[in-house]
């Protein structure tokens, strides 16, 4: 195995199957949204298999896109081959991202920082590649605001739901992790996903920007 591989092979093939349902069901809407106004060089981190990439707008010159898991890799490297943008797909983990400090004008997750090992590794990490005054854009599930269905997270992270989903965490509070590596948070909306359907411990979602200050 690579280095940075993270081999997840059941987990890869249920995300390749249900992904583009998910897609119809609005979240490429939310995709769309999160990546709008972008431009320059990009790193995107857990690119999974690749469907925010067409999503990207022209202004963006360039796109790295981090993926550790081999399974969704290859997918991720075909959808670039087709992305309006220049995309370059490489193996990588979040905590130990292949740049050099300062080297972005922003970054973006998506449906990752649930997942990733250490959440606050990984927003240092961004942190450091983003130059100053830079952006990071993000789009994921979160801890929930009701106390009835934080109960019900907590019961979830702390026994099957990661083992089934891939290494994910439905209750994880995402945006004070962005803010404690040093973020400063200019837009923040809390939304429900899927919208038109009954309330689930994933449903709960954050899709905003935050700023790298400017030193």
């Amino acid at each position: 195995m690579r280095g940075n591989a993270v081999n997840r092979p059941v987990f890869a093939r249920l995300w390749l199957w249900v992904s583009p349902g998910m897609d119809r069901a609005g979240l490429a809407r939310l995709r769309a949204e999160v990546l709008a106004g972008l431009a320059g060089s990009v790193i995107e981190v857990g690119a999974g298999n690749g469907l925010n990439f067409g999503h990207y707008p022209p202004q963006v010159t360039r796109v790295v896109a981090v993926e550790p898991n081999p399974h969704l890799l290859r997918a991720a490297r075909e959808a670039a081959a087709r992305a309006p943008v220049p995309v370059e797909v490489v193996d990588a983990v979040a905590d130990r991202l292949p740049a050099a400090g300062a080297s972005f004008d922003a970054a973006v997750t998506s449906l990752v920082l649930c997942s990733v090992p250490d959440p606050q590794a990984a927003l240092r990490e961004l942190y450091r590649v983003i130059r100053p005054g830079g952006e990071l854009c993000f789009l994921e599930h979160v801890r929930a605001s009701t106390p009835g269905l934080r109960r019900v997270q907590r019961g979830l992270d702390a026994t099957i739901w990661p083992a089934l989903a891939g290494g994910c965490h439905v209750g994880r509070d995402t945006a004070a992790e962005i803010e404690k590596a040093g973020f400063t948070i200019d837009r923040l909306d809390r939304l429900r996903f899927p919208a038109t359907c009954a309330v689930t411990p994933s449903s709960p979602h954050i899709l905003g920007r935050a700023i790298r200050p400017a030193q």
